[in-house]
């Protein structure tokens, strides 16, 4: 962190108070990204992008304010957007904004990278990838995008909090595209976390992805459609990863329990329903900013909160929403350490760290083998959930019939669709195998905000419609 920066950081609360802020925050934040698209093996673009600004969220007349600047020159330049900032603001008599007591920390974190990612090694990477996607049969394009953020964040506030973390988050996104007789298919994946090339590289992750992405992309052009029905179903842990971000995850931000991201998709399916039963009794949920090397993984969140496991859902019964200093007043609880901003440019919002479905006992293959007629859904794609998360469709990468048992034929162009509360008391096993899947686009507000974050959990078996949209 750039020493100067912070110190326009620290001046920044100090003025604030002294404009008549009765609280203040501030984040001072460093970015640079650096990113390759390599298509058929030929690199398309090379970018650099380094950022750098101070956040200020105050609270005057019992209304937030909120300003930013983008590379601050002077501390005259900060005073300046708190001053237009806190003009702004009228006294309001019908609102009054509590915030939960935090205790104050001062303290720097620096989040372990074993091998520091460099662009030529991410390039090479990169081609590698390329190279095992053209490989394959049918296979007409291949797209490969790695990239890393170097990110050092500041926070202070007018109660005596100075949180110093930094991290490198390091990521591959993977397209492979096959066509044959007509028909077009496409894979996806992304592998990536917080740390550096160890979190693609260890165990030839990346390029075993790579292969299964375009061998799948490839046996989908001659795979058959599902014909639809309500079945059983299997789903994987990749697919898991997005139904739990979408009917589980979002649902359980207290700002949208609270009606306050209704114009945005965002209500709750499960507004007022604490300690009622949700789902069977194998549904646990919970979010978890302490898992390592996830893409969620931190210390502090961006109001200065210490991070803990919050369960959400145990056996069944809703427990608990994600909360910040302010909403937990609200619903009488604690804050979570969930409020988190895309970058400095935003006021944070209640966002998922790494919110997942709890493990169970059973063997993922017992799972599978319990099934006489069913599907096996495997890999996130893309969702499509109305305004309280209710009503869902989510289509995968691919799906295979199960009978008797065993994995049969492949399917393409598979969507599952069900209704939250039916799908979640149908859940009869899950799994004891458990993965936390990298989530890298997950859009937000107004402004719309996108955040990376971890999603995941294990194998597990319900009731849903299975069609293919093709």
């Amino acid at each position: 962190m750039d020493t100067e920066l912070q110190d326009l950081a620290d001046r920044a609360v100090r003025y604030a108070e002294k404009s008549g802020a009765q609280y203040c925050d501030a984040r001072a934040e460093m970015q640079e990204r650096k990113s390759v698209l390599l298509e058929n093996n030929e690199i398309e673009y090379v970018r650099t992008n380094d950022d750098r600004g101070i956040g200020i969220r105050m609270i005057k007349n019992n209304m937030w304010s909120f300003c930013s600047v983008t590379n601050p020159k002077s501390y005259g330049q900060v005073k300046d957007a708190i001053d237009n900032s806190v003009k702004n603001t009228v006294n309001s008599k019908k609102n009054k904004i509590i915030l939960h007591p935090n205790v104050s920390k001062k303290t720097i974190i620096n989040y372990k990278v074993a091998k520091k990612p460099e662009l030529e090694e991410m390039i090479k990477i990169g081609s590698e990838c390329s190279k095992i996607i053209l490989e394959i049969p049918r296979i007409k394009k291949s797209i490969v995008n790695p990239w890393y953020t170097l990110n050092s964040k500041y926070f202070a506030n007018s109660e005596g909090s100075e949180i110093l973390q930094n991290y490198t988050d390091t990521v591959v996104d993977i397209t492979a595209i096959a066509r044959e007789s007509g028909t077009t298919q496409s894979v996806n994946i992304t592998e990536g976390g917080r740390g550096g090339l160890e979190q693609i590289t260890n165990k030839n992750k990346i390029q075993q992805s790579a292969r299964e992405a375009a061998s799948k992309a490839s046996q989908l052009t001659i795979a058959k459609p599902a014909k639809e029905e309500n079945a059983t179903v299997v789903m994987n842990p990749d697919f898991v990863s997005l139904l739990t971000h979408e009917i589980l995850g979002h649902p359980s931000e207290a700002d949208r329990v609270l009606g306050k991201e209704m114009a945005w998709a965002g209500g709750a399916w499960w507004k007022n329903k604490l300690g009622e039963k949700i789902g069977s009794e194998n549904l646990n949920v919970f979010d978890d900013p302490t898992i390592e090397e996830s893409l969620g993984w931190y210390q502090f969140d961006d109001e200065g909160v210490e991070t803990r496991k919050t369960t959400l859902v145990e056996k069944g019964v809703l427990k608990n929403h994600m909360q910040s200093r302010e909403t937990a007043e609200t619903f009488n609880s604690a804050p979570t350490g969930n409020m988190r901003a895309t970058n400095y440019r935003f006021m944070p919002l209640i966002r998922m760290a790494c919110t997942c479905i709890g493990n169970g006992d059973r063997d993922a293959a017992e799972i599978v083998k319990d099934v006489r007629h069913g599907y096996m859904i495997s890999n996130m794609k893309i969702p499509s959930i109305d305004m309280r998360r209710y009503n869902w469709s989510i289509s995968c990468q691919y799906a295979q019939r199960i009978e008797n048992g065993e994995i049969t034929d492949l399917l393409r162009d598979v969507i599952v669709m069900g209704t939250a509360p039916e799908f979640f008391k149908s859940v009869d096993a899950c799994g004891n195998d458990f993965a936390v899947r990298p989530i890298t686009n997950c859009g937000k507000g107004d402004p719309m905000q996108s955040m990376i974050m971890g999603n995941g959990g294990p194998t597990i078996r319900g009731t849903a419609t299975v069609k293919s949209v093709n």
